[in-house]
């Protein structure tokens, strides 16, 4: 029997995702679906697979290690011919497709390593998920239907009071999918059994849409909060004014204070995002005072007729 170390080409200081990654490269070479008829291939899957259910164990990792167990898993001179125990580097006691090593029984079995989840996982677990659920070391179980991904891109006000959008799935099929009110940028909506058809009585998956807002001219989003600079005349600012403020819901009418400046910020209350039924968040209007390109000379005039006794740096020096 050849070292699991040898077979997955890792060293034995190697770390539970360096195995993972090794293995999950050499199953991937060598599965069977990429070799039909090709018995040499058939057993190096089977020298990876065994290799992996010991080092991809902690447990069995350790006992191999310590010499407690062999590299076919069986404890030290425990001869499989003498009383059962996996046949060599095939855990599920059958064989990976076709009759070879297999017996009665045997068991194809496809997966993909492109849906694979990342971080450490046992044998088992590994196969489970790369195999999409089916097969097991216990035989065929009902497993979830294949989650399909996508994505949308939507305005900023849709993302802020909700829509409806038709979505492509990976299956070619086109369905309408809620944009829940308060979406945010790069949140991932779930929408439950609208996937893969389920295995064996399993659920069906799920559709995983990706939402990206695309960015407003003048307004910001803050939490629940949206934010937005407001231009404002010179006049308005020193004489105050009501002025139109476009928001989500339609134009509102702002009284600005006298003697505001730029940088004050006026609340517009429950004109922000109402999120997952929440209390809608606030309207912050920031003023900024603007002139007009065109030059005035009476305010030219007038301005250089003021005494300069009021100095706006004072506090940055």
């Amino acid at each position: 029997m050849k070292d699991p170390y040898e077979v997955l080409g890792v060293a034995k200081t190697a770390s539970e995702a360096e195995i993972k990654k090794a293995f999950r490269a050499l199953a991937k070479k060598h599965h069977p679906d990429k070799h039909a008829g090709d018995a040499a291939a058939q057993k190096r899957f089977q020298e990876i697979s065994g290799a992996y259910d010991i080092l991809g164990d902690k447990d069995k990792r350790a006992q191999y290690d310590s010499g407690a167990i062999g590299a076919d898993g069986n404890p030290r001179g425990f001869d499989p011919r003498q009383g059962g125990g996996f046949r060599q580097g095939n855990p599920f006691g059958g064989g990976f497709g076709g009759s070879s090593g297999g017996g009665p029984g045997a068991r194809e079995f496809h997966f993909s390593f492109d849906d694979a989840p990342g971080g450490a996982a046992g044998f088992e677990d590994i196969f489970a998920n790369l195999m999409g659920g089916r097969g097991a070391r216990n035989g065929s179980r009902s497993a979830k239907g294949e989650d399909f991904s996508a994505a949308v891109t939507v305005s900023f006000a849709e993302a802020a009071t909700g829509g409806t959008r038709r979505v492509v799935l990976q299956n070619g099929e086109q369905i309408d999918v809620k944009i829940p009110v308060g979406v945010k940028d790069g949140q991932v909506v779930r929408v439950k059994g609208r996937g893969g058809a389920g295995r064996g009585g399993g659920p069906n998956g799920d559709i995983l849409l990706t939402v990206s807002v695309a960015p407003h001219p003048f307004m910001t989003r803050d939490g629940n909060d949206i934010r937005m600079d407001l231009p404002v005349t010179l006049k308005e600012a020193v004489l105050g004014a009501k002025v139109p403020v476009p928001t989500l819901t339609g134009t509102v009418t702002l009284s600005i204070p006298p003697n505001s400046n730029t940088g004050t910020t006026l609340r517009l209350k429950g004109k922000g995002i109402a999120a997952h039924g929440a209390t809608a968040g606030d309207f912050y209007v920031r003023l900024v005072i603007s002139l007009s390109d065109k030059p005035d000379e009476s305010l030219r005039t007038f301005l250089q007729g003021q005494p300069e006794d009021y100095d706006p740096r004072t506090k940055m020096r």
